[in-house]
């Protein structure tokens, strides 16, 4: 194709009138060009076959790089010509889209090459254009993606780009990476619907699209603040959304490497959120031991939260509860009034599970300030009282006797 683009140019060329923008002309030029479009792969079949079997494979080697060169080269240059024509006629545009996915190499670097002036030239604002996002060719994903960041690259996409690139999703091509783009002109009602789908992403991808998010256009602001960010990761359920929970706390992960951006306070406002919550989001407990670690200056606000899950009863949720004895061991000894504030069965199983605190935690609960305040059964399970029967249970074993005694006589 690209070969035969080559003849076209040279009889433009012998003419002075090349340059001209008469549509008749172009329109004369398009039915030729298009039908040679279909010739593309000569430049990579000359690359091919040209080896013999004595040849070396350092020479094999030299010859590839040499086709690779000369076919890179013509690819650049017939490109050029195309795409200059494109500009003229966009409905030329498609064909570029049509052949990209079946395209060698070579054709495909020319096409990312030169794409970017064309986009900027044709802009969104082309129905054309527009066309072919909304519907297209199969393979043509790569070159799409490219075209998508162009339109947007430091300007506010237009609403019909907007609409076309979200009908295409919803559609057609279910991969949220094509909205990433638009991200930062969507608002918080259109975010939150597909932000489960942006999670299940490839890191690097999410990574782009929470810039995008918490970039937001200069109208409108960000489409969600950091501390919704946060939230929403805490509102994914990874079985019924279908994410893998790893993706999940990928995503978590992702936000806290950004420090400047949440921040404490951030965090702060996002667990006092997810504490209300009824159930507790699943990934709560490792949340809360990433925001200690990363701000340790919040170990008492983290203490309130943690006795404020003693009072929901953490316990009742068996990988929370895990999660909660794991930050009151690390907390440690900042966490032993809130540990002593767990029934008593509750506080065994604690001890049994991390015993290096029994004995720090009975140093600490003998402070004669903190053991009058304490129940029996809690000093009994921290050895500091003995395990005495009650008197109404001992006593009961003789009555118990003697009724039966009694009974027997009866009878």
């Amino acid at each position: 194709m690209l070969l035969s683009v080559v003849d076209a140019k040279q009889s433009l060329e012998g003419r002075q009138d090349y340059k001209e923008t008469d549509e008749t002309k172009l329109e004369k030029n398009k039915e030729d060009i298009e039908k040679k479009m279909s010739s593309l792969d000569e430049i990579a079949a000359e690359g091919s076959g040209i080896t013999s079997e004595n040849t070396s494979e350092n020479d094999s080697h030299k010859v590839a790089q040499n086709t690779s060169a000369v076919s890179m080269t013509k690819a650049q240059r017939h490109m050029s010509l195309y795409f200059a024509l494109c500009t003229k006629n966009h409905t030329l545009l498609h064909q570029v889209f049509c052949i990209y996915g079946q395209a060698p190499k070579a054709v495909k670097q020319a096409v990312h090459r030169h794409i970017p002036i064309l986009v900027r030239t044709i802009g969104s604002s082309s129905s054309e254009l527009l066309q072919v996002i909304s519907d297209p060719p199969q393979g043509s994903e790569n070159l799409l993606m490219q075209v998508l960041h162009i339109l947007t690259e430091g300007r506010t996409p237009s609403r019909d780009l907007i609409m076309t690139v979200k009908q295409l999703y919803e559609s057609k091509l279910k991969d949220a990476g094509i909205l990433i783009p638009m991200l930062s002109s969507l608002s918080k009602e259109e975010v939150l619907p597909i932000f489960p789908r942006l999670v299940d992403l490839p890191l690097d991808k999410f990574q782009t699209a929470l810039a995008r998010i918490l970039q937001g256009s200069v109208h409108t602001g960000p489409a969600l603040t950091p501390a919704e960010v946060l939230v929403a990761i805490h509102a994914i359920d990874p079985e019924k959304d279908g994410i893998p929970l790893k993706k999940v706390t990928d995503a978590c992960s992702a936000c806290f490497e950004q420090r400047t951006v949440f921040t404490q306070q951030v965090l702060a406002k996002v667990l006092n959120q997810l504490v209300e919550q009824t159930p507790l989001p699943l990934l709560f407990m490792r949340t809360v031991i990433q925001a200690i670690g990363a701000f340790p200056t919040l170990v008492d606000f983290v203490m309130e939260i943690l006795s404020r899950l003693v009072s929901k009863q953490i316990w009742k949720l068996p990988k929370l509860w895990v999660g909660f004895l794991k930050c009151a061991y690390q907390t440690k000894p900042h966490s032993y009034r809130v540990l002593l504030q767990l029934p008593a069965p509750q506080l065994e199983n604690a001890l049994n599970k991390h015993p290096t605190l029994r004995v720090p935690l009975s140093s600490y609960a003998s402070q004669p300030g903190i053991r009058p305040a304490l129940s029996r059964a809690t000093l009994v399970v921290l050895g500091l009282a003995q395990d005495s029967q009650p008197v109404n249970s001992i006593s009961s074993t003789p009555q118990s006797m003697n009724a039966g005694v009694s009974g027997q006589s009866t009878t």
